[in-house]
C-alpha cells in the first residue's frame, strides 16, 4: 500500500445550538434512592444541538435532521408529541428526524405522568418551549446549509467500564463497576469543515452511561458531557454533537456519586481524548501518499499529503439510506398494565406506612420500587399489540461512513461486534434514537442472571443478537452499494 485514505463524508451541512436548561425547581427526582423532588440549581447548562445533513441531490429523502438533546430520554407519549410538533411546524418529514439523547441522568425525567409531583407542573410548559427552540434551530440550520466535509478518526478513552458486577457477599448482581468486564473504548470523532476549511462542528460518538451523578445530586446537569463539551468547544470554537453509543452495560468507572468534581473530571478525560483525536486528523480532501526514498544516514521512506482526485470526492458524496425491520418477540412474562398498576399501589401503601413509622430506609426502598413500576407501566402502555415488536434499524451511508440510529439501550457487545466486523468503515452508532420503546437489549448470556436491565426489558432473550445480525446485513448492503 502506497497511499492511505482518511475516511470522509461530503454533504450539505447546517449546525446550530442553544441552551435548553429547565427552570430551577422543576421535578428532578429520577433516582429511586433520591430524597429530593425538585431541582435546586444548575451544575452546567443542558444543550440542544441540531446537525442537518443533506445529500447534494437535495431530495427530502436524502437528508437527516440530527437533534442531540441533553436529556435522559422521552417516554413514547412525549417522544411522539415532540416529533409531531417539530415535524409539522418546521415543515420537515418526521422520517428525517433523529433525536439522539445524551442520556444524562442529571436532567430529571420529563414524563407527563409526573405532573402531580412537586415541580411536575413545570414539565409540560418546558417541553412546549423545548420544541419551539428546536424548531428555531432547524430553521437556522436550513439558512446556514453549506457544502462540507466530515473527516473521521478514532481515539480511545478508558473512562467507560463494564457495569454488571456480581456481589459475592450478597449473592446477586448489582449495577456498578466490574473490573473484569469488556468495553469498547472507542471514541469516534468527526471534524466537520466547510469547503474553505472553516470548522463547523465536532461529532463525538462514545458509549458510557452518564451516571456519574446519582441520587445525592440535586442540580440539573448534563453529567460528564458538560465538561467534555466545554473543553472541546473552547478549543475548537464550534458546537459539539454528542451521540451516545451502546452503553446498556457500560458506565463511568467512578460514578453514582453526588460530587460534581467527579462528573467534570470524567468529562475532561473524554474531552482530552476527543482533542487528541482531532489533532491526528489531516485536512479535509487529502490523501497520505508514499513519495519515495531519501538517502540519509539510513534510507528514509517519505510520505506527504496530496489533494484527492475528483473520483475520490464523488465517492465521499455518495448517499444511501436503509431502514430494515426485524421482528423481536416480547418476553413471555411481560406483565400486563393492570398487574403493574396493582404492584405500584402496593408499594405506594408500603411507602406511606414507612413514612408513618419514620423509617427512612424503608421509605426510600419503597419509592425506588414505585419508580420501577412507573417506568414499566409507561413502557407496556404504548407497546404495539401482538407477540412481537416491529423494530426499525435506521441507517444511512454518506461517503465512507455509515450512521446507525437504534431505539433502546443496547449492550456494548453490539458496537464491539459491528466495529470488529467492519474495521475500515467509520460506524456512527447512536442508541436511544427517538427514545426507547423497547428499553434495554441485553445479550443472551445476560438473561437469567437477575440483572436490572433484563427486569425492565420488554423483549425476549436473543433480541439483541437478532438486531446485530440484521444490522450487519444492512451495513454490508450499504457498503456494497456503489
Amino acid at each position: 500500500m502506497t497511499s492511505q485514505k482518511t475516511p470522509e463524508s461530503r454533504c450539505l451541512v447546517g449546525v446550530s445550538q442553544c441552551d435548553i436548561t429547565p427552570p430551577v425547581g422543576i421535578y428532578h427526582r429520577m433516582w429511586g434512592a433520591a430524597t429530593h423532588e425538585r431541582s435546586t440549581g444548575v451544575h452546567r447548562p443542558l444543550m440542544a444541538t441540531v446537525l442537518l445533513m443533506q445529500a447534494d441531490s437535495k431530495q427530502a429523502s436524502d437528508s437527516r435532521i440530527i437533534i442531540a438533546l441533553d436529556h435522559c430520554l422521552f417516554w413514547t407519549e412525549e417522544m411522539n408529541r415532540f416529533l409531531d410538533v417539530v415535524s409539522t411546524k418546521a415543515k420537515v418529514s418526521r422520517d428525517a428526524i433523529v433525536v439522539f439523547f445524551s442520556h444524562t441522568h442529571g436532567a430529571g425525567l420529563m414524563g407527563l405522568e409526573r405532573r402531580s409531583f412537586p415541580g411536575g407542573e413545570l414539565i409540560e410548559p418546558y417541553l412546549d418551549e423545548l420544541a419551539i427552540k428546536v424548531i428555531n434551530l432547524i430553521a437556522d440550520c436550513q439558512e446556514r446549509l453549506t457544502p462540507a466535509t466530515i473527516v473521521y478518526g478514532s481515539g480511545r478513552c478508558s473512562m467507560a467500564k463494564h457495569r454488571d458486577f456480581f456481589d459475592t457477599k450478597n449473592g446477586h448482581y448489582v449495577c456498578g463497576f466490574n473490573p473484569d468486564g469488556s468495553t469498547d473504548e472507542t471514541v469516534l470523532v468527526g471534524r466537520v469543515v466547510s469547503e474553505a476549511g472553516a470548522p463547523l462542528a465536532t461529532i463525538v460518538n462514545y458509549a458510557c452511561h452518564p451516571t456519574t451523578l446519582a441520587w445525592d445530586n440535586t442540580l440539573i446537569s448534563p453529567d460528564y458531557i458538560g465538561a467534555m463539551r466545554e473543553l472541546v468547544e473552547d478549543e475548537t470554537g464550534v458546537p459539539v454533537v454528542f451521540i451516545q453509543g451502546a452503553s446498556g452495560d457500560v458506565g463511568p468507572r467512578e460514578g453514582f456519586v453526588g460530587d460534581l468534581k467527579v462528573a467534570d473530571r470524567n468529562g475532561r478525560q473524554l474531552g482530552y481524548a476527543v482533542l487528541s483525536t482531532l489533532e491526528s486528523l489531516p485536512p479535509a480532501g487529502q490523501e497520505f501518499e508514499y513519495q519515495g526514498p531519501v538517502v540519509s544516514g539510513a534510507t528514509i521512506g517519505t510520505w506527504a499529503y496530496r489533494t484527492e482526485t475528483p473520483v475520490r470526492r464523488n465517492e465521499e458524496s455518495q448517499w444511501t439510506a436503509s431502514c430494515p425491520h426485524v421482528s423481536l418477540k416480547y418476553r413471555d412474562d411481560l406483565p400486563v398494565l393492570a398487574e403493574l398498576k396493582a404492584e405500584k399501589a402496593q408499594w405506594e401503601a408500603e411507602k406511606q406506612q414507612a413514612i408513618a413509622a419514620h423509617d427512612d430506609d424503608r421509605s426510600r426502598r419503597a419509592h425506588a420500587m414505585i419508580e420501577r413500576s412507573t417506568r414499566r407501566m409507561t413502557r407496556v402502555e404504548f407497546l404495539p399489540p401482538g407477540e412481537s415488536f416491529p423494530y426499525p434499524i435506521r441507517m444511512w451511508r454518506n461517503g465512507d461512513a455509515v450512521w446507525i440510529a437504534l431505539d433502546g439501550e443496547h449492550y456494548n457487545i453490539l458496537q464491539r461486534t459491528l466495529r470488529e466486523r467492519f474495521p475500515n468503515a467509520p460506524l456512527v452508532i447512536g442508541t436511544l434514537a427517538n427514545g426507547s420503546n423497547v428499553w434495554y437489549l441485553p445479550d443472551a448470556d445476560s438473561y437469567g442472571l437477575g440483572l436490572y436491565q433484563e427486569e425492565v426489558s420488554v423483549l425476549a432473550k436473543g433480541s439483541l443478537e437478532a438486531v446485530i445480525d440484521a444490522t450487519i446485513i444492512a451495513v454490508q448492503q450499504l457498503l456494497a452499494d456503489k
